[in-house]
């Protein structure tokens, strides 16, 4: 494990490099020592800085939900992120891809969370039971690590390489839909590139947020009514440009844009 002094020198180094948009060299390269405790008490410096300049926690991400990430990663299980108010992006606004180092994005089916979940013990049914609805939603992930060239404890430190969100105005209520067979179609600049299903994220994406609240409980940290949950991509992650403009398309859950400047 590493030293606090270095995890704060780290965090420095991801603040940085956020800031100033200049991309860092990466952690796993630097520090053969560095764990996954020692990456999300990095990201939770970060987190807490922003907090202490008047960000809101409003949610969180799921990240490495499928099994094909989890093969590259060489991991067992998902890791998680951080979403801040001052991270959502909107439809109507396009977001300027100069705020970013290597922006991509990814296709969700997002949870929005009607009362609190459970800590430990957290199970699918009390997901289904807290969810007051399912929402479109696009992530636009960043890593502030060189060429994306990140190992696992990369992308933990540097908040789950979450850099945006943005629902679409269509909610659907968890009975009226199936979660684990929604088709999503991801098109840019209108050409399909990208097609997926919801059950992409684990068999079925109720698992990652159960896993989530058990795993945030940890750090002694809960799922809250009115968080938004994005449980993991549908599709691969697309890289995005200026002048990209980005629409996905949820089988019987609505759609959402993201247009870049």
């Amino acid at each position: 494990m590493l030293s606090d002094a270095v995890r704060i020198q780290l965090a420095d180094e991801l603040e940085v490099a956020e800031r100033d948009r200049v991309a860092i060299d990466p952690l796993v390269s630097r520090y053969a020592e560095i764990d996954v405790v020692d990456s999300y008490e990095i990201q939770l410096i970060n987190i807490r800085r922003q907090l202490a300049g008047g960000a809101k926690v409003v949610g969180h991400k799921v990240g490495l939900s499928s099994l094909a990430m989890q093969q590259m990663m060489g991991v067992d299980e998902p890791d998680y992120g951080h979403l801040l108010d001052s991270m959502e992006v909107y439809e109507d606004k396009p977001v300027e891809a100069s705020r970013y180092l290597f922006p991509r994005v990814e296709v969700e089916v997002g949870f929005v969370l009607g009362a609190d979940l459970p800590g430990e013990d957290c199970t699918e049914a009390d997901v289904l039971a807290a969810t007051v609805a399912y929402a479109p939603a696009i992530e636009l992930i960043d890593s502030r690590i060189k060429d994306w060239k990140i190992g696992l404890c990369d992308t933990i430190s540097d908040n789950a390489s979450s850099a945006g969100w943005v629902l679409g105005p269509e909610r659907v209520a968890p009975a009226d839909i199936d979660i684990k067979a929604i088709d999503a179609v991801l098109t840019k600049n209108g050409s399909v590139v990208a097609e997926g299903r919801s059950d992409a994220v684990l068999g079925d994406p109720v698992i990652a947020v159960a896993w989530l609240a058990r795993k945030v409980a940890s750090f002694g940290v809960r799922l809250k009514a009115g968080d938004i949950v994005l449980p993991g991509s549908c599709t691969r992650a697309i890289d995005a440009h200026p002048g990209d403009s980005f629409h996905a398309e949820f089988a019987g859950l609505g759609s959402v844009r993201l247009r870049f400047s």
